[in-house]
């Protein structure tokens, strides 16, 4: 992992903004009736008083899109991987007419390697990242400049999330190679050599971001002993301290209860257990009786084995918002308890306070209705519309108020 001069050229970047269009609106797999703010109306559970409005599909060039963001009223930005192959990304730029059905779609960048991560810096400026590489653009200018490079991008978790803190801070996952770190022969090493030395996998690392040009001054690990923080978010209050969240991807066991996800609350220098330890502090298989995990940080809370937490964030604070203030979580796992976003509220210490509530549940397929829910990727828009993000079913649906 090193600094790149800050305005290292993205050749593969620049595209002429090419349009994919103004279509009509078909879903891929969804069933609609009726109208959700102007949108087709899905069938999903939702609160009541809401409704799911399917705002964009295959037909506006989704292929695999991950994350979304504001940039501003109505212009959102949207990552799209294209599937797990190296060079298939693109950037997206989307933009609604509110309470109208139908989108317009164009192409800010393409050949992007696994993009995933997307925030909004602290310099206004909106960070992209890549599965080995951080780089960033003003959004009413798009003029790409990389900011962080050589990041690793081998191995079984190889996407990059990112959330900023406060001066400056810049956290970001970088996953571990491999599901448990076995070898070929299914050996697991004591220590593994993934979370070791001075640039370790399976850990978040901190980056800090200032100066005139907002150039990178340091980059270091910051937490290890985390398989995958794809669900990676700063709390953030006035006077207190940043707390990061992580919700962990935990090893894969083919028990549909085991082992459970974590919810971290982390700490500078803290070791959280992978590959050694799982959910709260239990060996994990192959490493029984070879490392003790009452040395590792136990985790603020469980959630539900397999639920796979992909994206969270802390909602603003909107008055009469039911869910301001909440941190929302996409549970994108395709098992009996995954496929839902979740609300959750948090105490002054970022700690969870309450067993959540589905805001989209009772996701399962229904043939001639709609495929299993995928929900990838969350987002908020100003007027405080929830955005689902589907990778897989490649699809955008947004949460909307019944009338």
């Amino acid at each position: 992992m090193t600094t790149p001069s800050l305005r290292q050229s993205i050749p593969f970047l620049l595209l002429g903004m090419a349009l994919l269009g103004n279509q009509p609106l078909h879903a891929r797999g969804y069933a609609t009736r009726g109208s959700c703010e102007g949108h087709p109306q899905v069938q999903i559970q939702a609160p009541a008083g809401y409704c799911v409005a399917l705002v964009a599909d295959e037909r506006q060039g989704l292929k695999f899109p991950r994350r979304m963001l504001e940039i501003a009223p109505g212009r959102f930005w949207i990552v799209d991987m294209g599937n797990w192959n190296a060079r298939q990304g693109r950037l997206l730029e989307m933009t609604l007419t509110p309470g109208k059905a139908g989108v317009t779609m164009k192409t800010l960048a393409n050949g992007l390697d696994r993009p995933h991560g997307l925030a909004r810096g602290p310099d206004g400026k909106i960070y992209i990242a890549e599965a080995t590489r951080i780089w960033r653009s003003a959004a009413d200018h798009f003029a790409p400049e990389t900011v962080i490079e050589q990041l690793p991008g081998e191995g079984s978790h190889p996407l990059k999330e990112i959330a900023f803190g406060s001066g400056g801070r810049l956290y970001i996952s970088v996953g571990s190679a491999t599901d448990g770190c076995r070898n070929e022969a299914q050996q697991q090493a004591l220590p593994c050599a993934e979370v070791e030395g001075a640039q370790p996998r399976a850990a978040v690392y901190e980056a800090v971001l200032g100066g005139p040009l907002w150039q990178l001054q340091s980059l270091k690990p910051w937490a290890t002993g985390l398989r995958n923080s794809m669900a990676l978010t700063v709390y953030q209050q006035p006077g207190q301290p940043d707390v990061v969240l992580q919700g962990e991807n935990s090893i894969d066991y083919p028990e549909e209860s085991s082992p459970r996800e974590e919810f971290n609350r982390l700490q500078s220098g803290g070791h959280y257990g992978w590959p050694y330890c799982v959910a709260d502090q239990q060996p994990a298989r192959g490493y029984e009786g070879r490392y003790d995990c009452q040395s590792t940080r136990a985790p603020s809370a469980l959630w539900p084995a397999h639920t796979a937490p992909l994206h969270m964030l802390v909602a603003p604070v909107l008055a009469g918002h039911p869910w301001s203030g909440q941190l929302l979580v996409a549970w994108h796992g395709y098992r009996a308890a995954g496929h839902r976003v979740m609300a959750f509220r948090l105490d002054t210490a970022g700690r969870i306070a309450n067993p959540g509530t589905e805001l989209l549940g009772h996701w399962s397929a229904r043939n001639g209705v709609r495929p299993l829910g995928a929900p990838a990727g969350l987002a908020l828009d100003t007027q405080g519309h929830l955005f689902v993000v589907e990778d897989r079913n490649r699809t955008i649906l947004m949460l909307g108020r019944s009338r």
